[in-house]
Protein backbone atom coordinates (compact mmCIF):
# COMPACT_ATOMS: atom_id res chain seq x y z
CA UNK A 1 0.00 0.00 0.00
CA UNK A 2 1.12 3.16 -0.76
CA UNK A 3 2.51 5.70 1.65
CA UNK A 4 -0.45 8.41 2.48
CA UNK A 5 0.43 11.83 4.23
CA UNK A 6 -2.90 13.47 5.77
CA UNK A 7 -2.01 17.05 6.46
CA UNK A 8 -3.86 19.27 8.95
CA UNK A 9 -7.07 16.85 9.81
CA UNK A 10 -9.42 17.71 11.89
CA UNK A 11 -10.13 15.26 15.02
CA UNK A 12 -10.26 14.13 18.62
CA UNK A 13 -8.40 11.43 20.56
CA UNK A 14 -10.81 9.02 21.42
CA UNK A 15 -8.41 6.48 23.40
CA UNK A 16 -5.08 5.77 24.14
CA UNK A 17 -2.96 2.94 24.63
CA UNK A 18 0.57 2.67 26.19
CA UNK A 19 2.93 1.03 23.17
CA UNK A 20 6.16 1.06 24.73
CA UNK A 21 7.93 2.93 27.47
CA UNK A 22 8.08 5.99 25.66
CA UNK A 23 5.29 5.41 22.76
CA UNK A 24 1.79 5.77 22.72
CA UNK A 25 -1.00 3.97 20.70
CA UNK A 26 -4.11 6.55 19.72
CA UNK A 27 -7.72 5.82 18.91
CA UNK A 28 -8.55 9.16 16.78
CA UNK A 29 -11.96 10.47 15.45
CA UNK A 30 -10.76 12.43 12.55
CA UNK A 31 -13.20 14.30 9.83
CA UNK A 32 -12.04 13.19 6.99
CA UNK A 33 -10.80 9.32 7.26
CA UNK A 34 -13.45 8.65 10.43
CA UNK A 35 -11.76 6.56 13.28
CA UNK A 36 -8.23 5.95 12.93
CA UNK A 37 -5.49 4.39 14.65
CA UNK A 38 -2.22 5.76 15.14
CA UNK A 39 1.54 5.50 16.80
CA UNK A 40 2.61 8.57 18.39
CA UNK A 41 6.12 8.29 19.08
CA UNK A 42 8.14 9.33 22.15
CA UNK A 43 4.20 10.49 23.22
CA UNK A 44 5.35 9.14 26.93
CA UNK A 45 8.58 11.23 27.31
CA UNK A 46 8.74 14.26 29.84
CA UNK A 47 10.23 16.25 26.58
CA UNK A 48 7.67 15.44 24.08
CA UNK A 49 5.68 17.65 22.09
CA UNK A 50 2.79 15.57 22.16
CA UNK A 51 2.33 15.40 25.92
CA UNK A 52 0.60 18.02 26.96
CA UNK A 53 -1.41 18.22 23.69
CA UNK A 54 -2.96 14.48 23.15
CA UNK A 55 -5.73 14.69 25.31
CA UNK A 56 -9.41 13.44 25.02
CA UNK A 57 -12.06 15.84 24.38
CA UNK A 58 -9.87 18.53 22.74
CA UNK A 59 -9.88 19.93 19.41
CA UNK A 60 -7.17 19.27 17.24
CA UNK A 61 -5.45 19.24 14.34
CA UNK A 62 -2.88 16.09 13.22
CA UNK A 63 -0.72 15.52 10.52
CA UNK A 64 0.51 11.95 9.96
CA UNK A 65 1.46 9.24 7.46
CA UNK A 66 -0.01 5.92 6.98
CA UNK A 67 0.68 2.60 5.28
CA UNK A 68 -1.43 0.12 6.79
CA UNK A 69 -3.81 -0.21 9.41
CA UNK A 70 -2.11 1.88 12.36
CA UNK A 71 -0.52 5.35 11.14
CA UNK A 72 2.03 7.47 12.59
CA UNK A 73 1.45 10.84 14.17
CA UNK A 74 4.08 13.51 12.84
CA UNK A 75 2.54 16.67 14.21
CA UNK A 76 -0.33 17.25 16.60
CA UNK A 77 -1.74 20.60 17.63
CA UNK A 78 -4.45 22.14 19.69
CA UNK A 79 -7.07 24.79 17.83
CA UNK A 80 -8.31 26.07 21.11
CA UNK A 81 -12.27 26.83 21.53
CA UNK A 82 -12.83 25.30 25.17
CA UNK A 83 -11.39 23.60 27.69
CA UNK A 84 -11.62 20.27 29.19
CA UNK A 85 -15.11 19.42 30.95
CA UNK A 86 -15.32 18.69 34.04
CA UNK A 87 -17.19 16.57 36.90
CA UNK A 88 -20.08 14.82 35.68
CA UNK A 89 -20.03 16.23 32.07
CA UNK A 90 -16.24 15.20 31.35
CA UNK A 91 -17.81 11.26 32.60
CA UNK A 92 -20.36 12.30 29.94
CA UNK A 93 -17.65 13.08 27.29
CA UNK A 94 -15.53 9.19 27.57
CA UNK A 95 -19.34 8.10 27.20
CA UNK A 96 -19.57 9.43 23.94
CA UNK A 97 -15.90 8.67 23.36
CA UNK A 98 -16.95 4.43 24.24
CA UNK A 99 -19.88 4.57 22.15
CA UNK A 100 -17.55 5.87 19.21
CA UNK A 101 -14.85 3.30 19.90
CA UNK A 102 -17.93 0.30 19.62
CA UNK A 103 -20.00 1.39 17.35
CA UNK A 104 -17.58 2.76 14.09
CA UNK A 105 -15.95 0.90 12.22
CA UNK A 106 -12.18 1.76 11.22
CA UNK A 107 -11.63 4.54 7.83
CA UNK A 108 -15.00 5.00 7.82
CA UNK A 109 -15.91 8.73 7.31
CA UNK A 110 -18.59 10.57 9.09
CA UNK A 111 -18.16 14.25 8.76
CA UNK A 112 -21.51 15.25 9.77
CA UNK A 113 -21.27 13.16 12.90
CA UNK A 114 -18.16 14.56 13.58
CA UNK A 115 -19.75 17.99 13.82
CA UNK A 116 -22.09 17.04 16.05
CA UNK A 117 -19.85 15.09 18.29
CA UNK A 118 -17.71 18.50 18.34
CA UNK A 119 -21.13 20.60 19.06
CA UNK A 120 -21.49 18.01 21.69
CA UNK A 121 -18.65 17.95 22.99
CA UNK A 122 -18.25 22.01 23.23
CA UNK A 123 -21.41 22.00 25.34
CA UNK A 124 -20.13 19.56 27.61
CA UNK A 125 -17.09 22.08 27.97
CA UNK A 126 -19.60 24.53 29.21
CA UNK A 127 -20.29 26.17 32.44
CA UNK A 128 -24.04 25.43 32.01
CA UNK A 129 -23.11 21.82 31.41
CA UNK A 130 -23.09 21.04 35.08
CA UNK A 131 -27.03 20.98 35.16
CA UNK A 132 -28.39 17.61 34.47
CA UNK A 133 -31.15 18.62 32.51
CA UNK A 134 -28.40 20.11 30.02
CA UNK A 135 -26.07 16.48 30.42
CA UNK A 136 -29.03 14.43 29.48
CA UNK A 137 -30.01 16.68 26.54
CA UNK A 138 -26.97 16.66 25.15
CA UNK A 139 -26.62 12.72 25.55
CA UNK A 140 -29.56 12.06 24.22
CA UNK A 141 -29.24 14.22 21.17
CA UNK A 142 -26.01 12.79 20.36
CA UNK A 143 -27.31 8.99 20.83
CA UNK A 144 -30.21 9.91 18.44
CA UNK A 145 -28.06 10.83 15.90
CA UNK A 146 -24.82 8.44 15.86
CA UNK A 147 -27.65 5.75 15.69
CA UNK A 148 -29.15 7.08 12.95
CA UNK A 149 -25.32 7.56 11.36
CA UNK A 150 -24.69 3.79 11.87
CA UNK A 151 -27.24 2.84 9.79
CA UNK A 152 -29.41 1.07 13.10
CA UNK A 153 -32.18 3.60 13.90
CA UNK A 154 -35.04 3.18 12.37
CA UNK A 155 -38.02 5.87 11.22
CA UNK A 156 -40.28 6.58 13.73
CA UNK A 157 -43.34 8.15 11.76
CA UNK A 158 -43.97 4.01 11.34
CA UNK A 159 -43.29 1.13 12.37
CA UNK A 160 -40.24 -1.18 11.51
CA UNK A 161 -42.21 -4.39 10.42
CA UNK A 162 -45.45 -3.60 9.50
CA UNK A 163 -44.71 -0.43 7.75
CA UNK A 164 -48.04 1.02 9.52
CA UNK A 165 -48.19 4.71 10.34
CA UNK A 166 -47.54 5.85 13.73
CA UNK A 167 -50.39 7.24 15.19
CA UNK A 168 -50.82 10.06 18.46
CA UNK A 169 -52.66 8.53 20.94
CA UNK A 170 -50.87 4.97 20.76
CA UNK A 171 -48.07 3.88 22.75
CA UNK A 172 -44.70 2.22 20.91
CA UNK A 173 -41.52 1.22 21.81
CA UNK A 174 -38.64 0.69 20.51
CA UNK A 175 -36.75 -2.59 20.05
CA UNK A 176 -33.04 -4.36 18.94
CA UNK A 177 -34.36 -6.92 16.49
CA UNK A 178 -37.75 -5.73 15.66
CA UNK A 179 -37.27 -1.42 15.54
CA UNK A 180 -40.19 0.82 16.60
CA UNK A 181 -43.73 -1.50 17.42
CA UNK A 182 -47.02 -0.57 19.19
CA UNK A 183 -46.77 -1.73 23.03
CA UNK A 184 -48.10 -4.78 24.24
CA UNK A 185 -50.14 -3.45 27.63
CA UNK A 186 -47.55 -5.00 29.39
CA UNK A 187 -44.97 -2.73 27.92
CA UNK A 188 -47.16 0.36 28.44
CA UNK A 189 -45.33 1.52 31.10
CA UNK A 190 -41.86 2.50 29.23
CA UNK A 191 -43.59 2.91 25.82
CA UNK A 192 -43.59 6.72 24.78
CA UNK A 193 -46.91 8.19 22.96
CA UNK A 194 -46.56 8.08 19.60
CA UNK A 195 -46.77 12.39 19.69
CA UNK A 196 -43.56 11.85 21.31
CA UNK A 197 -42.22 9.44 18.35
CA UNK A 198 -43.53 12.24 15.51
CA UNK A 199 -42.15 15.30 17.21
CA UNK A 200 -38.67 13.24 17.52
CA UNK A 201 -38.58 12.20 13.63
CA UNK A 202 -39.18 16.19 12.52
CA UNK A 203 -36.89 16.94 14.70
CA UNK A 204 -33.75 14.00 12.80
CA UNK A 205 -35.31 15.49 9.57
CA UNK A 206 -34.20 19.13 10.54
CA UNK A 207 -31.28 20.73 8.26
CA UNK A 208 -29.30 20.44 11.66
CA UNK A 209 -30.75 17.17 13.55
CA UNK A 210 -28.56 17.96 16.69
CA UNK A 211 -29.54 21.15 17.62
CA UNK A 212 -32.86 20.13 16.63
CA UNK A 213 -33.16 17.15 19.10
CA UNK A 214 -31.06 19.41 21.54
CA UNK A 215 -34.11 21.89 21.82
CA UNK A 216 -36.80 19.33 21.99
CA UNK A 217 -34.99 17.62 24.93
CA UNK A 218 -34.79 20.75 26.77
CA UNK A 219 -38.17 21.65 26.42
CA UNK A 220 -39.59 18.60 26.67
CA UNK A 221 -37.28 16.68 29.52
CA UNK A 222 -39.87 14.08 30.62
CA UNK A 223 -39.44 12.99 26.83
CA UNK A 224 -35.52 12.93 27.09
CA UNK A 225 -35.85 10.89 30.05
CA UNK A 226 -38.01 8.33 29.14
CA UNK A 227 -36.10 7.99 25.79
CA UNK A 228 -33.24 7.19 27.66
CA UNK A 229 -34.85 4.20 28.42
CA UNK A 230 -35.65 2.80 25.11
CA UNK A 231 -32.50 3.78 23.65
CA UNK A 232 -30.45 2.14 26.19
CA UNK A 233 -31.71 -1.44 24.92
CA UNK A 234 -30.38 -0.49 21.23
CA UNK A 235 -27.10 0.97 22.37
CA UNK A 236 -26.12 -2.06 24.56
CA UNK A 237 -27.55 -4.36 21.76
CA UNK A 238 -25.10 -2.52 19.30
CA UNK A 239 -22.20 -2.16 21.26
CA UNK A 240 -22.13 -6.02 22.08
CA UNK A 241 -22.47 -4.95 26.12
CA UNK A 242 -24.97 -5.29 28.91
CA UNK A 243 -23.27 -2.17 30.44
CA UNK A 244 -20.85 -0.05 29.05
CA UNK A 245 -17.72 1.16 31.11
CA UNK A 246 -18.36 4.19 31.36
CA UNK A 247 -22.02 4.13 32.71
CA UNK A 248 -20.77 1.10 35.19
CA UNK A 249 -18.15 4.12 36.29
CA UNK A 250 -20.91 6.63 37.07
CA UNK A 251 -23.52 4.30 38.96
CA UNK A 252 -20.25 3.29 41.23
CA UNK A 253 -19.44 6.89 41.77
CA UNK A 254 -22.97 7.61 42.65
CA UNK A 255 -22.36 4.59 45.61
CA UNK A 256 -19.71 6.58 47.46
Amino acid sequence: MALKRITHEPAFVLHRYDWSESSLILEVFTRHHGRTALVAKGAKRPSSNFRPVLLPLQPLQLTYSSDGEIGTLKSAEWVGGHVMPTGEALLSGYYLNELLMRLLARDDPHAALFDSYTTAVALLAQDAAATTEVLEAVLRAFELTLLREVGVLPVFDVQTLTHRPVQADDRYVLLPESGLRQAQPSEARQALAGQHWLVLQQAMDDSAPLHALLHLCMEQRELAQALKQQLRGLLHYHCGVETLRTRQMMLELQKL
